[in-house]
């Protein structure tokens, strides 16, 4: 983003977006900040990649928009701290859990880990040093190890969501 938007934003007394937007609010969450913009475009009736050129060239335009976003930049952060604290609440009811409830994530991660590294770093080296022939993993089973790993642990939720949505609203074709 551009320093005229950031400038404009002080000038308009727009406290919230200038915060959010020199990451002095949710400095960790670029995402918050390209809401804000997006928000900003649709009140400026522009894409999101025209903000910056119009807030050099006409910074009435966007001053209006932001002046128009500023409400809706206050609703985003209260989202955004729902957020966190959803995330907080499951990392703590987690924890309450026996250890091999959530536990099999942090393994699998560290046993691929391992597995990876033994196959293209550790091996070889002890058959150098050890002028032995022990023969590698076989990598297409780490592959599909690893994509078993990823499939349960990034796209499991997104499948179960999209099978649940599905025939729920009585869809079967």
């Amino acid at each position: 983003m551009s320093a005229a938007l950031i400038a404009i934003a002080k000038q308009v007394g727009a406290k919230v977006i200038h915060d959010v937007l020199t990451k002095k609010i949710g400095k960790e969450n670029a995402d918050l900040a390209g809401k804000v913009i997006e928000e900003i475009a649709v009140h400026a009736g522009l894409t999101v990649d025209q903000v910056d050129a119009v807030a050099e060239k006409e910074p009435a335009t966007i001053k209006e928009a932001i002046l128009a976003a500023e409400p809706m930049a206050v609703e985003m952060i209260a989202l955004y701290a729902q957020g966190l604290e959803g995330q907080f609440a499951l990392l703590q009811a987690e924890q309450k859990e026996p250890w091999f409830a959530w536990a099999w994530r942090p393994m699998w991660m560290y046993g691929l880990l391992l597995l990876w590294f033994w196959a293209f770093f550790g091996l070889p080296l002890l058959n150098a040093i050890a002028q032995l022939a022990i023969a590698p993993p076989d990598i297409v089973i780490l592959m599909q190890l690893t994509g078993v790993f990823l499939a349960l642990y990034m796209g499991g939720h997104t499948i179960k969501d999209f099978v649940a949505k599905r025939f729920e609203a009585g869809e079967t074709k």
